[in-house]
């Protein structure tokens, strides 16, 4: 590798172990083995090699995450939604080091605007991806109008369950208190 793509992994390794806020210029050179000026020199800036990092490792997650939880073969969607939500459970639990990271980087985002602006582009990926998912289609079929209602709701379901998750992980909630808390919802909504 060179030393552009060193940083990357290195700024990688540094959100995971420090979260964006605490990982400075010395950390991330440190960790990628180069000076701290070939941080200016391919990126610009810690926070755009900071913020690249964290889009690659969404990315990377994203992509195996759609992987592990695409239904199966003769699974209807209610055994895949049921396993869907196991999945995105036991990813918070299992890497926090990310989603704290992510929500730092949507705090960050709210004093800069072109990370805002970045952001706003990866949150419409997640939408499509997340109602790919659910349609069992591929992204590029998935409707406008599934990626500002279906995939907007399970965006924003998953992103309220991934803070509950971090916030108070011993009272999360599990897979099946979600399923029925929709299911309830689903009862209201109809009454509507």
């Amino acid at each position: 590798m060179g030393n552009r793509e060193d940083l990357l992994a290195g700024a990688k390794q540094c959100l995971r172990e420090k979260g964006y806020d605490r990982t400075s210029v010395r950390d991330i050179a440190t960790a990628a083995g180069v000076s701290m000026a070939a941080i200016g020199y391919h990126y610009g800036s810690r926070e755009a090699l900071l913020t690249k990092a964290l889009f690659d490792l969404l990315d990377e997650w994203g992509d195996s995450l759609g992987r592990a939880l695409a239904p199966g073969a003769g699974d209807d969607a209610a055994h895949g939604f049921r396993q869907l939500w196991n999945g995105l459970i036991e990813q918070f639990s299992a890497h926090p080091d990310l989603w704290v990271a992510t929500v730092e980087l949507f705090l960050q985002a709210q004093r800069q605007p072109t990370l805002r602006e970045q952001l706003a582009g990866g949150v419409t990926e997640g939408r499509r991806g997340m109602a790919a998912i659910l349609q069992s289609v591929p992204e590029d079929e998935v409707s406008e109008h599934s990626v500002r209602t279906l995939g907007a709701v399970q965006m924003a379901l998953m992103s309220g369950v991934m803070i509950q998750s971090l916030s108070d992980p011993a009272n999360a909630p599990t897979a099946d208190e979600v399923l029925e808390g929709l299911q309830a919802l689903a009862k209201l909504a109809a009454k509507a």
